[in-house]
């Protein structure tokens, strides 16, 4: 549940504006930094914003200097992520930002354990749209995500491009 601080449209922890800052900084260095600094402030219990906190420490890795502080990383974004799913299990949103987290991560860090778990939640939810609990955007960028991504099957793929927004 969110609280009201997290649905207040103006507030930088609102679901629209963290969607935008998770997008922006997965492709910019400067970008992922800001979004970093300010999940990195975030100190309350939301489930779904403790996920982007998560994913914000993932994507710093990619920034980070030596090895063992790409490691730090990982691990701290894997125990955010593993506190956000215990908050909220079935949450398909942060479902989906740690399996776009974990399925980016080299194999050999052995982090990307919940990528098939994940996958299938994601999928079940999005066929059961638009009663999956996934607001039309989130939906759309859980769909193009995963279609574009090559991350479903061609029959897969076929369904979730016919559902309606």
């Amino acid at each position: 549940m969110l609280s009201t601080a997290d649905t207040d449209a103006h507030s930088p922890y609102a679901l629209p504006a963290l969607r935008r800052h998770y997008r922006q900084a997965a492709h910019d260095e400067a970008a992922s930094r800001r979004f970093h600094e300010l999940m990195s402030q975030y100190t309350a219990d939301n489930a779904v914003v403790l996920a982007y906190k998560a994913a914000s420490e993932a994507i710093l890795a990619k920034h980070t200097g030596g090895l063992f502080d790409k490691l730090d990383r990982v691990k701290t974004a894997g125990r955010l992520f593993d506190h956000a799913v215990r908050l909220d299990p079935k949450h398909p949103e942060i479902r989906f930002l740690r399996f776009s987290i974990e399925s980016n991560l080299p194999s050999f860090l052995g982090a990307s354990k919940h990528v098939q778990e994940d996958k299938g939640l994601l999928v079940q939810t999005l066929l059961e749209h638009p009663r999956s609990g996934l607001d039309a955007e989130a939906f759309q960028v859980v769909r193009d995500y995963l279609v574009q991504g090559k991350h479903l099957s061609d029959e897969q793929a076929h369904r979730v491009r016919q559902l309606p927004i």
